[in-house]
């Protein structure tokens, strides 16, 4: 036979249980003795069984009502874990937030972001998922993922569908062998990459789009030697002299290791912009808002970012004292 207990009545047998009386387990739950005796009289007609003895000191289980109150107690801890749950959601401090992005800004811009979201909401999991800027799109747009951090600015997708909030800038440079005629340059046109051996990004990245953008911008193509799709693989073909690249600023430090030389690009300066893009049609979990604000809040305190890019809301690098002054030095 199946018998129907509320949340409260199952609350009352655990606390009359822990308290050892009417009266210590009223004064526990705010309610009046008589209304608390009416509840465990209750249950134990619908269980057609006595829980508990009543002696001149103290109540007292019986055989069944050791049984009742341990599945009452089990019952109400699993009840108050998931409301608890429920309430660290709705506040945005548990829950799962999975973000798409590009390979440069999952390994430059976010880190120290994520690393200091976790630090103020430890129970929230982040899933990071790396891809092209097509690809991130797609898994917006598809529902796979919250929200993507990635480079909206010569984008051909168009955006209409959805919601897209800028958050930082990056300037284009130039990088160059240590021992190219360049690499002493504090600054270059454009147009004198003309005619240049050039190492290509693929056509499927968002540098290329750029970059292809700002040659023919400047009116002038460079003599292309290869195109690949991999940083690293673009890095150390131009360590080996085969021809120069132009990169973005967040991709400057991950060609450190090949010890290219960085030179920025001005006639006509060139960046691209980073925004946190969602889908505009759904709404966004407390926990995912609470990573957008994050990264959008005014003035919330973010990880400085590499030489040549910026968050939008903080002074560009070329406004700093001397940022150009390491122009020829390693990237």
């Amino acid at each position: 036979m199946r018998t129907d207990l509320t949340l409260q009545q199952l609350r009352v047998i655990a606390e009359v249980y822990e308290a050892g009386s009417f009266t210590a387990a009223a004064r526990r739950l705010l309610v009046a003795q008589s209304s608390l005796s009416r509840t465990v009289a209750e249950v134990e007609r619908r269980l057609g069984t006595p829980l508990f003895e009543r002696t001149t000191r103290r109540l007292e289980p019986t055989p069944a009502g050791r049984e009742v109150v341990a599945a009452a107690r089990r019952a109400v801890d699993a009840v108050e874990a998931e409301l608890r749950h429920v309430e660290g959601y709705l506040a945005g401090r548990t829950g799962r937030v999975r973000i798409a992005t590009l390979p440069s800004l999952a390994a430059i811009l976010l880190p120290g972001v994520v690393s200091a979201f976790r630090a103020e909401r430890p129970e929230v999991e982040l899933s990071i998922e790396d891809a092209l800027s097509g690809e991130v799109l797609e898994r917006v747009r598809g529902g796979v993922v919250d929200l993507a951090v990635t480079v909206v600015s010569e984008t051909p997708d168009p955006l209409d569908d959805l919601a897209v909030t800028p958050v930082a800038a990056d300037r284009f440079c130039c990088v160059v062998p240590p021992a190219h005629r360049f690499a002493g340059r504090v600054a270059l046109s454009w147009s004198e990459l003309a005619g240049e051996a050039f190492i290509a990004f693929d056509h499927t990245t968002s540098i290329r789009q750029h970059v292809d953008a700002s040659f023919a911008a400047a009116g002038v193509a460079p003599r292309q030697v290869v195109a690949a799709r991999n940083i690293a693989a673009v890095a150390g073909l131009v360590a080996a002299d085969l021809g120069v690249s132009v990169v973005p600023g967040l991709v400057l430090p991950l060609m450190g290791f090949a010890g290219v030389r960085r030179v920025v690009l001005e006639e006509p300066a060139a960046h691209r912009t980073t925004a946190v893009v969602r889908a505009a049609a759904r709404p966004l979990s407390p926990t995912a808002a609470a990573f957008v604000a994050a990264l959008t809040a005014p003035g919330r305190a973010r990880p400085r970012l590499p030489d040549q890019a910026w968050w939008l809301d903080r002074t560009p690098d070329a406004e700093r004292p001397g940022p150009l002054a390491g122009g020829a030095g390693p990237s």
